[in-house]
């Protein structure tokens, strides 16, 4: 039995590589998919995975980073897993975007409604 888990600890190890960041560095937080709800005005596949970037202001332990989040995240925790997290590499010619974001309370998410209707048909 110690033998089988030994060898399949060694086998997920080779796929796993530890992840750590400094307090100097950039990351994008990754946006989880919630059913039925449009992320961040685009909608399905072309929807964002990750947010960003965010400042690191203290590391917790190997696992666990306090991030400075933005006003429109405030109801998010700002301690967050390395898991949720991936490293911003700074280019210059990325230009960054900051659109006032409307999320509901329950997570990274909103539900899009219609502003006006352009046209309709009765059958």
């Amino acid at each position: 039995m110690k033998a089988a888990q030994d060898r399949h600890k060694s086998y997920a190890d080779q796929h796993c590589k530890p992840i750590e960041f400094e307090e100097v560095d950039k990351v994008f937080l990754k946006v989880s998919p919630v059913k039925g709800m449009r992320q961040f005005k685009v909608k399905g596949k072309l929807s964002p995975r990750f947010v960003g970037p965010y400042d690191i202001i203290q590391k917790i332990n190997l696992a666990a980073y306090r991030l400075a989040l933005s006003p429109e995240l405030q109801h998010v925790h700002d301690v967050l897993n390395v898991s949720q997290l991936r490293k911003y590499v700074h280019d210059p010619t990325h230009a960054i975007v900051h659109e006032p974001l409307e999320i509901d309370a329950n997570g990274l998410a909103y539900e899009e409604k219609p502003l006006k209707i352009v046209d309709y048909r009765v059958k």
